[in-house]
């Protein structure tokens, strides 16, 4: 146990990598027990990390279950990795949905070692973001994630697989490039990657020795913009997300349930890790940008799934429109913590725990839509909502799992969905009432792409010609929406178990 409690985030970290290089070894015709090694594999993160979050000591701020050795000393980068309450529920979040995402691709047939290959490789990427406390070590696992979801896309996606596999990662890559050229000045201007270090060293620089012949003020904005954008195509913020339609219409199932529900967090995480903590003058002075681009995600987002008629896509655009919450959330933190004498701090406190509660319940939401369209997808062969109609008559089992899911993202009051977007709209009015109002149009259009959904595939005239053709759903497939469901509603009900933990991140903030 000691073993365990001592390495406990590098084996959450690396477990899926060892069993990656263990399936590797496994025969290609042994599917069922390539299948089932990978489900096994990657529930050990999952007891890990569920072992984490009991030992996790709430009454204390700051990052727990540290490990740190030397990784690379002649540039001052570690291998150092921590958790708090932003990042707790990320990793929990994340260890959840990769065993939920295998259970989901069972039915996957070709080149199914590759597949479960590439997915336990994912893990490991997402996972490293989480937890990484050195800024170069963050970057790593932040490129890694990206070459798995790659060949995810690009190998078993759709028809356009490997247009929408090439968008994925010409973009993210795009934003990459500014991301580590802002870590390296910053690392070569502090002589450190640490993190915590780098909350305390880099707003504090005051000039810098380097030949820029540029002020410190300019620099420092370049450098948080080149922040921004690389998180905000992550998120993705309007107008950053035409990325994200083509790569959830065209990935697997799994791997559409994976992009929404932890690979889009990445972004969020972003924000709320290193561009508050790193450059608090820098995030005030454009806090303001920030909540149009939120506003705007909001409201361009469910515009845009409204529209839509392939079921995958609506969802997809939904997306946009719910993590949009989570930017203005971080937009009115980012004013809140430039304010001199700190003015709206329990406002922004409120925004900044319903932003990382959003995240969660996003995760949770977005990662059981899609299954529930690929459910549908896999016995009706098409997602073309006008080929639907009054399913629920000969699918009542998964017509009510999908009101239950489709309520939980629209924000029925006692579901998830409901909590965090109204700790977010509570806790950005006093600083961005504008703003947050006008979002308020996006929250009527999702009411309506949700309702609109519902309508087109299960209720009205039943369509004849799936009368007989559509089986009802499988033990496996409830096997992997009931620990979603399940956690919609208790976190709708009470969610002061998650808020606990995530304010213990933000104590010292304000």
């Amino acid at each position: 146990m000691d073993f365990i409690a001592n390495n406990l985030l590098t084996l959450i970290l690396f477990i899926p990598t060892a069993a990656a290089v263990l399936v590797l070894f496994l025969p290609a015709d042994r599917r069922d027990l390539i299948r089932w090694t990978a489900l096994a594999a990657s529930l050990i993160p999952l007891i890990l990390s569920i072992y984490a979050w009991a030992a996790f000591d709430r009454s204390a701020p700051g990052f727990q279950f540290e490990v740190q050795a030397s990784w690379y000393p002649a540039i001052h980068s570690s291998y150092h990795l921590g958790v708090d309450g932003v990042s707790l529920p990320m990793v929990l979040l994340t260890a959840l949905l990769t065993p939920l995402a295998i259970l989901t691709s069972f039915n996957v047939q070709e080149r199914v070692k590759a597949y479960m290959v590439f997915f336990l490789l994912l893990e490991t990427g997402m996972m490293g973001v989480f937890l990484a406390l050195d800024l170069l070590l963050f970057f790593v696992f932040w490129e890694v994630g990206l070459v798995p979801m790659y060949f995810l896309i690009a190998q078993w996606g759709g028809e356009r697989r490997q247009y929408a596999a090439l968008k994925f990662i010409l973009y993210t890559m795009a934003g990459s490039l500014g991301l580590l050229l802002a870590i390296q000045l910053m690392g070569v201007v502090t002589g450190t990657f640490d993190l915590p270090a780098l909350m305390q060293a880099w707003p504090a620089v005051t000039e810098l020795d380097l030949p820029l012949n540029l002020p410190v003020s300019t620099v420092k904005s370049i450098a948080f913009w080149a922040f921004v954008i690389a998180f905000a195509i992550k998120v993705p913020v309007w107008p950053f997300h035409t990325w994200l339609p083509d790569a959830h219409t065209e990935a697997p199932t799994a791997g559409s349930m994976i992009l929404a529900g932890v690979l889009l967090k990445l972004g969020a995480y972003g924000f709320l890790r290193l561009v508050l903590p790193l450059f608090p003058a820098e995030s005030h002075q454009y806090a303001g940008a920030l909540a149009f681009l939120a506003a705007a995600a909001i409201i361009f987002g469910a515009l845009s799934a409204y529209g839509q008629t392939d079921f995958k896509r609506l969802v997809a655009y939904s997306s946009v429109n719910h993590m949009g919450f989570v930017v203005l959330g971080v937009s009115a933190a980012a004013w809140v913590l430039g304010e001199p004498g700190g003015a709206n701090s329990h406002a922004a406190n409120m925004a900044l725990n319903g932003a990382v509660l959003q995240m969660f319940n996003h995760g949770l939401s977005a990662a059981g839509m899609f299954f529930l369209v690929g459910v549908l997808y896999d016995r009706a062969h098409t997602r073309d909502l006008s080929q639907f109609g009054g399913l629920w008559a000969i699918l009542p089992v998964y017509g009510a799992v999908l009101i239950f899911t489709a309520m939980a993202s629209l924000g029925l009051p006692g579901l998830n969905g409901f909590v965090s977007e109204f700790m977010v709209v509570l806790g950005s009015w006093p600083v961005f009432t504008l703003a947050t109002a006008v979002s308020m149009i996006g929250l009527f259009f999702t009411g309506a792409y949700i309702l609109k959904a519902l309508r087109m595939v299960l209720h009205g005239p039943l369509n004849e010609r799936w009368v007989g053709k559509l089986p009802a759903m499988e033990i496996r497939e409830m096997a992997v929406i009931a620990p979603l469901m399940a956690l919609m509603l208790v976190i709708g009900i009470w969610p002061s178990w998650l808020l606990d933990v995530i304010n213990r991140a933000f104590m010292t903030w304000f």
